[in-house]
C-alpha cells in the first residue's frame, strides 16, 4: 500500500475558495428566489382558476336572482379574498348557447354563467423589472 505524498498547501487556496464562493452565491440565490417566485405565480393563477370555477358553479345553482348576487356567492367571494386578497371584483355574465349576453335577471335553464376574475402579480425575483402581470381566469357553467 503506497501513500500519496503530502501535497503542500499554498497559502492562497483559502482565499481562492472564498472568492469563488462569493462569485457564485449571488447567482445561486437569485435562481433559488426565482424558483420560489414562479411557484408563487403558479399558486396565484391556480387560486384564480379555482375561484372562477367555484363562483360559476355557485352562481349557476342559484337561479332566480341576478347572477352573482346570491348570499352563497357573496360569502364565497369573501372566502376567496382570504386566499387571494388582490383579486378584483369578479365579473358575472349570463350568456346563451351562442355566447350572446343575456340580462342577468333573465338567466334561465340552458343559459351559461360566465365568471371572470383577475389579480395582479408582480414577480419579486428580478426586483419587479418586468412589471406587474395581470392574471385572468374565466369559467363557464350551464344553468341546470
Amino acid at each position: 500500500m503506497s501513500r500519496a505524498p503530502n501535497r503542500r498547501r499554498s497559502s492562497h487556496e483559502p482565499g481562492q475558495a472564498l472568492v469563488e464562493f462569493s462569485l457564485t452565491i449571488p447567482i445561486f440565490l437569485l435562481m433559488l428566489v426565482a424558483v420560489f417566485d414562479v411557484g408563487r405565480g403558479i399558486y396565484t393563477y391556480n387560486a384564480l382558476s379555482e375561484a372562477a370555477r367555484d363562483l360559476a358553479r355557485i352562481s349557476a345553482t342559484h337561479v332566480g336572482l341576478p347572477v352573482g348576487t346570491s348570499d352563497a356567492t357573496v360569502q364565497r367571494i369573501a372566502a376567496i379574498r382570504g386566499i387571494t386578497p388582490a383579486m378584483s371584483d369578479p365579473v358575472f355574465i349570463c350568456t346563451d348557447l351562442y355566447g350572446a349576453s343575456v340580462a342577468a335577471e333573465d338567466c334561465t335553464s340552458g343559459d351559461y354563467v360566465r365568471v371572470t376574475v383577475t389579480a395582479p402579480y408582480t414577480p419579486d425575483a428580478f426586483l419587479g423589472l418586468g412589471g406587474t402581470i395581470n392574471l385572468t381566469s374565466t369559467s363557464s357553467v350551464q344553468v341546470p
